[in-house]
C-alpha cells in the first residue's frame, strides 16, 4: 500500500511538472499580460516601459512574477473579498499561477501564431464625440528632479447658460507624467485670483485644491480607469461661467518634460431628472474626534452618517494623504443588516481614486454609514513626511493629513438596484445624434386647407416640422402669421432629450398667406417660412 502511495505522488509530481513546461508565452500568458497589463503599459502610456510583445514580457519576467505574486500589479487597492466593484483591475490566483510556472519553465514563447491579439486601444476619447473639448491655456514643465508634483490649473467653460453632464474624460497630455487627477467645480473664480497670484501656470496645491470652496467634484483620472456615462436620467450640472479646477498629480521624472492636457465634456442627451449629490464626510462626522493624530501611534477614526431618506449610492471616493494605512466602509440599516461597500487594507496615496459598485445600492432611511479610517504616524512608516513623527492634524499641505470622504448618490426611485453599470454602455450610438441643433423645412409646404380640395372639399391642412438636438435641452416651437402674432406654441419650454423629434400643425381653420415658425433651445434660435393656400 506504501508503495502504491508513493507511485501515486509520484505520478502526481510528474504531471504537475509536465503541465509546468507546457506553459507557454503564446497560449497562456500573452492573454494575461495584454488585457491586464498593456492598457498602461504600452508606448505613450504611463507606465514605465511596455509589455506589447514576447521580448518585451519575457525580459522583465522575473519582476513581473514578484509584482504579481505580491499583488503589487496589477494596482487594485479595494479588497475583491469585502466587496465587487466596477472596472476592477485585477488576477486571479490561477492567471499569477500560470505567471510563475511560465517564468520558472524559462519563459518559453511557444507557437507565435497562437499569441493573442493586442487589444483594439483607442487613440482619442474612449467615449466618442464631446460636446465641450476645454484644453491647458499652455504647456506645463516639469523640472525632471524625481519629485513629485502637485499642480492645479483652472479650465474656464465659457458656458452663457447651465448644462446637463452625462460624463466627464480627462485626456492626459503626457502619459508619461500625469499619474492622476481631481477635477472640481468652482463658481467662486477665488481659482482664477489663486492662478493670477501664482506666478507660475496654475498654483501649487497637494490633496486639495488650495482652499477653494468648490461646488461640486466631477469624474478624475487615474491610469488604467475607464470613464463612463451615467445611467440615463443621472447627471451632474456645470453651471454657467463656471471654472474647472483640475488638480493634476506629476509624477517623478528624471528627465524634464512638459504637458498639455485636456477635458472632454459630453451633455445629457436626455434630460436628467436626477442629479448626483455629494455628502462629504468630514472630521465633524467622527465619534472619536478630534481629529489629530499624536506622533509615534497608529489611529482609527470612526465616521458616522445617518441616513435620513432612501437614496442610491453610485460612487465613493475616500482620501488622506501620506499617513493613510487603511479605510473600511459600510451600512447598517435600521434592522441592525449590514452591507459591506469599500475596504482598503494597504492605503496608497499614488493610487486612489473613486470607486463604483457593479448596481447601484439602495441605502434605506434610518440606515447608518460607518468609515474607518487608520493613520500610522511612526517611523514604520515609509511614506511618514515627518522624521522624526510630528503630532499632524487636518490641512492641505503634504504634511497635513485628511478625513475626506465624499459619496455620490441619488435619491432613491424604484428598480434602481436593477440598474447594472457593469452593462452600461462606454460609448454613445450617434447615427440619429446630429453635432448641432438643426430645423428642417416643413413638409408639405405649401400646405393646403380643407377649402382647397380637388375633390370632396378635402385638402390636407396638416404639416409636419421636424428638428434634431446634439443633447437634452429646454425646446420652444412657436408658429406666428405674418404680423408676428402668436399662432400656435408646438413645444411650450419642454426639456427633450437628444435625437431627432417632429411635432405636427394644423391649419384648418386658419386663413391663407405666409406663416413662420421658430425654434429656440438654449442659445439656438432659427425661424423658416411656410405657406398655407385655400
Amino acid at each position: 500500500m506504501k508503495k502504491l502511495s508513493a507511485i501515486l505522488i509520484m505520478c502526481a509530481a510528474l504531471a504537475s511538472t509536465a503541465a509546468a513546461q507546457t506553459v507557454n508565452f503564446s497560449e497562456h500568458i500573452s492573454p494575461i499580460i495584454y488585457n491586464n497589463c498593456a492598457k498602461c503599459h504600452r508606448p505613450g502610456e504611463v507606465a514605465p516601459f511596455p509589455l506589447t510583445s514576447y521580448s518585451e514580457v519575457a525580459s522583465r519576467g522575473q519582476m513581473i512574477k514578484y509584482v504579481t505574486g505580491i499583488r503589487y500589479m496589477p494596482p487594485w487597492m479595494p479588497d475583491r473579498t469585502f466587496s465587487r466593484l466596477l472596472d476592477e483591475r485585477y488576477l486571479t490566483d490561477e492567471q499569477i499561477k500560470l505567471i510563475a510556472d511560465w517564468v520558472d519553465a524559462g519563459t518559453p514563447q511557444g507557437d507565435p501564431r497562437l499569441e493573442a491579439p493586442l487589444p483594439n486601444f483607442p487613440s482619442g476619447s474612449q467615449l466618442g464625440k464631446p460636446d465641450l473639448v476645454l484644453s491647458m491655456s499652455q504647456s506645463y514643465a516639469i523640472q525632471g528632479n524625481n519629485q513629485d508634483e502637485y499642480r492645479i490649473f483652472v479650465f474656464p467653460t465659457g458656458l452663457i447658460q447651465d448644462r446637463q453632464i452625462s460624463a466627464v474624460e480627462f485626456r492626459p497630455g503626457n502619459k508619461k507624467i500625469v499619474h492622476h487627477t481631481l477635477i472640481a467645480v468652482d463658481t467662486t473664480g477665488q481659482g482664477r485670483i489663486k492662478d493670477q497670484q501664482d506666478p507660475g501656470y496654475g498654483y501649487a496645491g497637494f490633496g486639495g485644491f488650495g482652499g477653494v470652496v468648490i461646488s461640486d467634484l466631477f469624474p478624475g483620472y487615474v491610469p488604467g480607469a475607464t470613464p463612463r456615462f451615467f445611467p440615463d436620467g443621472i447627471g451632474q450640472r456645470l453651471p454657467k461661467n463656471a471654472d474647472l479646477l483640475v488638480q493634476i498629480h506629476y509624477a517623478p521624472s528624471p528627465i524634464a518634460a512638459s504637458d498639455s492636457s485636456s477635458i472632454n465634456i459630453f451633455f445629457a442627451r436626455k434630460p436628467v431628472t436626477r442629479y448626483l449629490q455629494l455628502y462629504i464626510m468630514l472630521p465633524f462626522n467622527l465619534i472619536n474626534g478630534p481629529f489629530v493624530i499624536p506622533p509615534n501611534e497608529v489611529k482609527q477614526f470612526h465616521g458616522v452618517v445617518n441616513v435620513p431618506f432612501d437614496v442610491s449610492l453610485l460612487s465613493l471616493w475616500p482620501h488622506c494623504h501620506l499617513l493613510g494605512k487603511s479605510w473600511e466602509v459600510y451600512f447598517e440599516d435600521a434592522s441592525g443588516k449590514r452591507t459591506n461597500l469599500l475596504r482598503i487594507n494597504n492605503w496608497n496615496f499614488n493610487w486612489q481614486g473613486s470607486y463604483l459598485p457593479e448596481r447601484l445600492i439602495k441605502i434605506p432611511a434610518g440606515s447608518t454609514m460607518h468609515a474607518f479610517a487608520t493613520y500610522d504616524n511612526t517611523t514604520n512608516n515609509p511614506s511618514n513626511p515627518n522624521n522624526p513623527p510630528q503630532q499632524v492634524t487636518w490641512g492641505e499641505k503634504t504634511t497635513d493629513e485628511m478625513y475626506f470622504f465624499p459619496l455620490g448618490f441619488v435619491t432613491y426611485q424604484p428598480g434602481d438596484e436593477n440598474i447594472d453599470l457593469r452593462t452600461e454602455v462606454k460609448g454613445r450610438d450617434h447615427a440619429n445624434i446630429p453635432a448641432g441643433f438643426e430645423l428642417s423645412q416643413n413638409y408639405p409646404n405649401p400646405l393646403l386647407s380643407a377649402a382647397k380640395s380637388p375633390a370632396r372639399g378635402g385638402g390636407n391642412p396638416t404639416t409636419a416640422i421636424k428638428f434634431a438636438l446634439p443633447y437634452a435641452e429646454r425646446v420652444q416651437l412657436i408658429i406666428y402669421d405674418l404680423l408676428g402674432r402668436k399662432i400656435a406654441t408646438l413645444v411650450d419650454n419642454e426639456i427633450l432629450a437628444a435625437g431627432q423629434h417632429a411635432r405636427n400643425w394644423e391649419a384648418r381653420n386658419m386663413p391663407s398667406g405666409v406663416y413662420f415658425y421658430q425654434m429656440t433651445a438654449g442659445d439656438f434660435r432659427e425661424t423658416k417660412k411656410m405657406i398655407l393656400m385655400q
